[in-house]
């Protein structure tokens, strides 16, 4: 199927055309063309550092509604003995750069370049990125970034260094949406690991249509 070729013009082709799940390629990733994207239910999904982006709406899409998210009583107990700490906010630049170079299982590579990197940051200092960070001892060895807009949180990645690290960041994160009446965790693509959490997959279709109604509510913008 034809991939489209952006141009420095902000719009993107509807995400419908997105027919293997990949829509569109080459653009920026400027503050503005992100929260077009976002907001249309597209995200930059990059190749490598030397190629130009590339730009993906999954179809299906996986998502997480927060009333149906579920943890093991291992977990449970894992929380309530309190090992671990957590904190909002406090150190994106750190968890994105774990998250750029952690070895992940049947990946070569990163999609998260040098640019990407830069751009999240970037959208962390104007508000509208967010971190969980996990510590042990005081030192980080887990957590989970992503974008809010609205009721939606776009979560793009997570890492942890010990067991249960990045699991004890996304508890945390669910109860902060939650409280903040959030309506769903985007996970984008699908895995096991999530599905166990509770994720599901839904059409692009109702995705957007979930998507369109999130974004009325307001977005909490700043630092958590």
């Amino acid at each position: 199927m034809p991939i489209f070729q952006l141009t420095n013009e902000l719009v993107f082709p509807h995400p419908a055309l997105a027919e293997d799940g990949l829509l569109a390629i080459g653009g920026d990733l400027r503050p503005e063309r992100l929260l077009l994207a976002y907001s249309n239910g597209i995200f930059p999904w990059p190749d490598s550092e030397e190629a130009p982006i590339l730009w993906a709406s999954p179809d299906p899409r996986l998502v997480l509604f927060l009333e149906k998210f579920t943890i093991t009583k291992r977990l449970e107990r894992t929380i309530r003995q309190g090992k671990f700490s957590c904190s909002f906010d406090e150190n994106f630049a750190d968890v994105i750069r774990h998250c750029r170079h952690i070895s992940r299982r049947g990946q070569r590579g990163t999609w998260i370049t040098k640019d990407m990197m830069a751009a999240y940051i970037k959208m962390f200092h104007l508000g509208y990125a967010h971190s969980v960070e996990t510590y042990l001892d005081g030192q980080l060895v887990g957590g989970i970034y992503g974008l809010s807009l609205g009721g939606a949180f776009f979560g793009e990645s997570m890492f942890h260094l010990v067991s249960d690290a990045s699991k004890v960041a996304v508890y945390f994160l669910v109860q902060r949406l939650r409280e903040w009446d959030f309506d769903f965790l985007d996970a984008q693509i699908s895995s096991p690991h999530l599905l166990s959490w509770g994720a599901e997959e839904i059409s692009r279709d109702f995705y957007l249509q979930i998507l369109k109604a999130s974004l009325h509510k307001k977005t909490h913008r700043g630092k958590w």
